[in-house]
């Protein structure tokens, strides 16, 4: 359907995958098999649906792809705050990378809304 290394929003998403990934690693060791691979797997898997929807045969399914993309944005978002109120990363850091997935998660919003306005064209004519 469309070459999803071309798209922005999964461009951004690799981007935070490199982040958590660099972040994380300092975390303690004893949260290598809690937080930190919860954080891993949220972030991984925000380009990774943008990627698998990207192939799909509709434009329907491609948004529900997009859709579980925002919502592993917001369980990322949610273990972040959870780092910080442990005390895992400062504050400044957590309250940058939040600001980052909530404009990755109103491009993806935006992205799904230009689907169905090109969906609504097409039908219209």
């Amino acid at each position: 359907m469309q070459n999803f290394k071309e798209l922005h929003i999964w461009q951004e998403s690799m981007e935070l995958v490199k982040e958590i990934y660099i972040i994380t690693s300092a975390y303690p060791e004893a949260e290598k098999f809690g937080l930190v691979q919860q954080m891993r797997r949220a972030a991984v898997s925000i380009p990774s649906n943008i990627a698998e929807g990207a192939g799909r045969n509709s434009l329907l399914e491609f948004k529900r792809f997009l859709t579980i993309s925002i919502s592993s944005s917001n369980e990322l978002e949610t273990q972040l705050g959870i780092s910080e109120m442990m005390d895992f990363i400062e504050e400044d850091v957590s309250k940058e990378l939040q600001h980052k997935i909530n404009i990755l998660r109103k491009r993806v919003y935006s992205f799904i809304k230009a689907i169905d306005h090109s969906t609504n064209t097409i039908s219209k004519t």
